[in-house]
């Protein structure tokens, strides 16, 4: 009975590892063959290389990028705002200021648009 129990034991493992096989086998032919690697091992840096240039070169330098303000008055922070506000003010006394300006306010105006309205159309920036 023990003889008779061992070896349907054994049947039954030797049907697991079987199925096992077939399972990595079916895993390794759905893989795509690369193929050729001549191409990628000449494109790629030696090991070695890589170690030394290490050693040798500086670490990059980090180029850090301003971040533009917001456009939009809502989405700004509340010292942006006041930056903001500072600097239309001091337009605004500067353009009051302004000889011309005091002359003939509307023709002031009219000649500023106009020449806005030219480089808009010229694509220059303000």
């Amino acid at each position: 009975m023990k003889l008779r129990k061992e070896r349907w034991l054994q049947k039954i493992e030797s049907v697991k590892l079987a199925k096992q096989k077939q399972k990595a086998e079916a895993k390794r032919k759905a893989t795509p063959v690369v193929g050729d690697m001549q191409p990628l091992m000449e494109a790629l840096p030696e090991l070695s290389d890589l170690t030394a240039g290490v050693r040798d070169r500086k670490p990059p330098k980090r180029h850090v990028k301003a971040k533009s303000e917001p456009v939009d008055f809502c989405l700004m922070k509340q010292a942006q705002k006041h930056r903001l506000l500072e600097k239309e003010v001091a337009r605004f006394h500067e353009v009051i200021a302004n000889p011309t300006y005091k002359a003939n306010p509307l023709m002031a105006i009219s000649e500023h648009l106009s020449k806005r309205l030219r480089q808009e159309e010229e694509g220059k920036p303000f």
